[in-house]
C-alpha cells in the first residue's frame, strides 16, 4: 500500500516504517484496507459516520464562538498494540494505581512521605487538598476508584506516563462505543486478528462499585451524580448508568437525613449506598465545599467521614491529580512499594524550583508548560509551536505563580495513520487506559486512543476538536 502523506524521514509512526513499509501486526490490517479499494473504503466511513449519528454519540467541543455538540469524531484505521508489549503497560499502570491510592492514604493521615522527606511539605497546599478528608479511610484504603494515566509512546523509551486523572476521569464509553462500532464497520479484520476485548469494562466497573459499599447487600442502591446535560461528557454519564444499573442523578435529586444519603422516587426516599460521582471536588457538598455549588448536595461529606455512603473517586482524591505531585510518582513507588517503576514518567522540570525554574524561562521556546491542576489541555504551552508574545505571556505567569507550573520537553510523540482523502496520513496520538480498583483490580486491554486531526499538531483532546481510534491489543 502506498502512504502518500508519509514523508520518508517519518520514523515514530506505530503503524508504518521510514521505508513506507507496514511494521508487524499492521501488516493484515493495511493489506486489508488496500484490498478494499477507494470506493468501499469510502462507503464504510459513510457507514460508520451514520452508524454514530444514529446512536447519538456526541461530546461538546469548547470555543470561542461558543460550546457545539458534535458527533463522536471515530477515525477508520484502528491502532494495534501487541499484547507482548501491553502486558508490560498494565504491570506498570496497576503498580502506580497501587501507589497513588497509598500516597493519598498517607497524606490524609501520618503524612510519612513528608516526615520522611520525600516530598515537601508546601507541595500539598494546593487547592485539591482537601482538610475535610483528613482522618477519613475509605474501604480498601482506596481513595481513586477509577483512574485514567495518558500515555505517550515514545521512540527510544516506548510508553511514558503523561499525567495522571483522578478525579473525574472521562473516555472510557466512547472507548467501549468505538469497538462496538468497528465491530460493525470492519467485520471481517475481527476474524484475522485475535483482538483482545474490552466489553467487561462495564460489568468490572460494577463490580468494584458493589464491592465498596458500606451495606453488605446484595444489590446495593449506586448512583451517577452527573452535573446535568450540558456538560461535555453528558453522553457517557448516561451510558455508564445505564450499563451498570445505576439511577442517573442530579445534585437536586439527593438529601441527606440524619446520617444517610437519600434520592428522591415517586415511592418516597430511597437509601443510596454508593454515588459514583462526576462532579469535581469541590462541588460535592456546599457545607464544607464551596458554598455556592448548586450541583452537589449538602451534608454528603458528612455521610461520607462516617461510612454510611461511598463515594467513587473518594472526595480529596484530586490531591494526586496535581502535575506537579505527578513528577514525584516514581518515588511514590519506590517509597511506599519498595519498587522501581515499571513505567517511566516524562522527564520534567519544577518551576517552583528556582535552578529549574531558571532553566525553564532559558529554554520555554523548546518547552511544553502545564499548569498543575487544569485538565482537557486547557492552560497549556507549547513552546515551538507559541508567538513571542505567548512565551512572553507565560514567562509571567511562572515568575508570578511558580508552584502552578511544570514544564516537560517536547516529546516526538508516536503517530498512526489516519484516512484522509482517500490516503493515509500520520497524525499524533495518545492514549487513556483504565485502571479500576476496589476488593480487585482491573485494567482495560488498551484505552481511548485520541488523535490530532491536524496534521502536525499535538493536539488531541477531544474537547479541543481532537480525534479517536479503536485501539487494538492483539495476540501474536
Amino acid at each position: 500500500m502506498n502512504f502518500t502523506d508519509y514523508p520518508k524521514y517519518f520514523t515514530n509512526d506505530e503503524t508504518v516504517s521510514s521505508r513506507n513499509y507496514a511494521k508487524g501486526a499492521s501488516r493484515k490490517l493495511l493489506s486489508f484496507m488496500k484490498a478494499l479499494g477507494d470506493e468501499e473504503l469510502a462507503r464504510r466511513v459513510s457507514y460508520l459516520q451514520s452508524t454514530i449519528k444514529k446512536l447519538g454519540i456526541s461530546f461538546t467541543v469548547y470555543s470561542d464562538a461558543g460550546n457545539i455538540d458534535r458527533e463522536w469524531p471515530l477515525d477508520l484505521v484502528p491502532r494495534i498494540i501487541r499484547a507482548q508489549e501491553w502486558n508490560t503497560v498494565s504491570e506498570g499502570l496497576i503498580q502506580r494505581n497501587k501507589a497513588l491510592n497509598m500516597f493519598i492514604d498517607d497524606v490524609y493521615h501520618k503524612q510519612h512521605i513528608i516526615k520522611d522527606k520525600i516530598m515537601p511539605a508546601d507541595l500539598l497546599q494546593s487547592s485539591n487538598y482537601i482538610p475535610a478528608c483528613e482522618g477519613v479511610r475509605p474501604k480498601y484504603g482506596i481513595w481513586s476508584h477509577i483512574t485514567g494515566s495518558d500515555l505517550i509512546r515514545d521512540e527510544q523509551r516506548g510508553f511514558l506516563v503523561l499525567e495522571d486523572n483522578l478525579r473525574v476521569p472521562s473516555g472510557v464509553s466512547y472507548m467501549l462505543e468505538n469497538r462496538a462500532i468497528m465491530k460493525i464497520i470492519l467485520p471481517e479484520l475481527f476474524k484475522r486478528y485475535k483482538i483482545q476485548s474490552v466489553d467487561s469494562y462495564t460489568n468490572d466497573l460494577s463490580d468494584i462499585l458493589v464491592s465498596i459499599s458500606p451495606r453488605q447487600i446484595k444489590k446495593p442502591s449506586i448512583a451517577l451524580l452527573t452535573p446535568g446535560v450540558y456538560n461535555s461528557a453528558y453522553f457517557e454519564h448516561a451510558y455508564l448508568a445505564k450499563k451498570i444499573g445505576a439511577e442517573l442523578v442530579e445534585g437536586s435529586d439527593l438529601f441527606v437525613d440524619g446520617d444517610y444519603l437519600y434520592k428522591k422516587t415517586l415511592l418516597g426516599p430511597a437509601r443510596v449506598d454508593v454515588v459514583y460521582r462526576r462532579i469535581d471536588d469541590h462541588f460535592l457538598d456546599p457545607e464544607v465545599l464551596r458554598k455556592d455549588s448548586v450541583l452537589g448536595v449538602p451534608g454528603i461529606m458528612r455521610v461520607w467521614q462516617q461510612g454510611n455512603v461511598a463515594i467513587a473517586n473518594a472526595p480529596g482524591s484530586g490531591v494526586a491529580d496535581d502535575k506537579v505531585i505527578y513528577t514525584f510518582v516514581p518515588k511514590m513507588i519506590e517509597y511506599y512499594l519498595s519498587e522501581q517503576p515499571i513505567i517511566e514518567n516524562v522527564p520534567s522540570y519544577l518551576c517552583y524550583d528556582k535552578q529549574q525554574r531558571d532553566h525553564v524561562l532559558a529554554n520555554i521556546a523548546n518547552m511544553v508548560v502545564k499548569p498543575a491542576n487544569e485538565s482537557g489541555g486547557y492552560g497549556i504551552l507549547i513552546g515551538p509551536q507559541a508567538s513571542n508574545a505567548e512565551l512572553d505571556e507565560f514567562k509571567s505567569l511562572i515568575k508570578k505563580n511558580p508552584r502552578n507550573y511544570i514544564a516537560q520537553p517536547l516529546i516526538s510523540l508516536s503517530t498512526c495513520p489516519i484516512l484522509t482523502d482517500k490516503k493515509l496520513s500520520p497524525r499524533h496520538v495518545d492514549l487513556r487506559p483504565f485502571v479500576l480498583a476496589g476488593k480487585n483490580n482491573y485494567i482495560t486491554a488498551g484505552g481511548l486512543t485520541r488523535v490530532a486531526t491536524q496534521k502536525g499538531s499535538y493536539v488531541v483532546n477531544s474537547s479541543q476538536g481532537g480525534g479517536s481510534k479503536d485501539t487494538w491489543v492483539v495476540e501474536d
